[in-house]
């Protein structure tokens, strides 16, 4: 039988610096995120990990490098594309946005429809259904009419979210997801990161510090240090004991269960092991 074709890339960032105040931070770090797959960036804090998900978004300027996309049009620079037309085919997820007031969780919900409507249109039945689908994905449907203004920060994060699942493209990003949230919703989010992958096919980079969530839903992992990349690949190969030391400057064991699946564990100097840094 003929060989399946490999996946082609969604989103190619090719050999990125980035700099802050002229100071480069992040070094020549290449990252391909594929359509069904989940692709995490992991390291310390100061790494580059946000940064690197936010020039992939065209949010922050390159030194030099290129980001592409492919898609139906075929491969195209990202700089060379219309702000809406990028919309369309790429949403971001951060933590720095606050909540707008007088708005209701709906409303809000739907600022994700934006790049599909025409100038000055309303919501038309595709964009409510789009709207419904995000409110349901992350468990928000019961208190859509709810003002913004009276949210708990982690469910004021699930509405944002919401607001970028709205936006329906191919290529999601995502920076810390799991933060302020509580043990359930971190579990429904890291579910729900799985689902747009494998259900929808979805293109997904996500920034993450725990590495335990990171071994439960990456496929690809790209193990940043000091803005340069420590070891790419999967997560079998990336998150090994050697790899997690080296970065975290802490031992680190990693053990799989007999299901396959990868347990973290870093090494206090006082005590047993605890938990991986998250």
């Amino acid at each position: 039988m003929p060989t399946a074709p490999a996946p082609r890339p969604a989103l190619v960032g090719d050999e990125l610096t980035l700099t802050y105040g002229g100071s480069p931070v992040v070094h020549d770090v290449s990252i391909a995120l594929q359509a069904g797959a989940v692709t995490a960036l992991l390291g310390p804090n100061g790494s580059g990990k946000s940064t690197v998900l936010r020039a992939l978004a065209r949010l922050h300027p390159l030194r030099s490098g290129e980001v592409r996309l492919t898609d139906g049009a075929g491969e195209r620079r990202t700089d060379l594309l219309a702000a809406k037309e990028l919309a369309r085919s790429l949403t971001l997820f951060t933590q720095s946005r606050s909540a707008p007031q007088g708005l209701s969780v709906r409303d809000v919900v739907a600022f994700g429809r934006h790049p599909h409507r025409r100038r000055f249109a309303g919501l038309d039945d595709a964009d409510r259904a789009a709207i419904d689908h995000a409110m349901r994905l992350t468990g928000i449907s019961d208190f859509a009419g709810r003002a913004v203004g009276e949210l708990s920060g982690g469910e004021m994060q699930r509405v944002w979210l919401a607001s970028c699942l709205a936006q329906d493209t191919a290529i999601v990003l995502l920076d810390e997801p799991t933060n302020h949230l509580d043990l359930r919703y971190q579990i429904e989010t890291l579910d729900l990161v799985r689902e747009l992958a494998e259900v929808h096919g979805a293109a997904v980079g996500i920034v993450l510090h725990d590495l335990d969530h990171a071994a439960r839903i990456a496929d690809q992992v790209v193990l940043l240090q000091s803005g340069r990349v420590h070891a790419a690949g999967t997560a079998a190969e990336v998150l090994t004991s050697s790899h997690l030391s080296d970065v975290y400057e802490i031992p680190i064991d990693v053990t799989a269960d007999l299901g396959g699946r990868l347990r973290i564990e870093a090494r206090s100097r006082r005590s047993a092991p605890v938990v991986a840094p998250a």
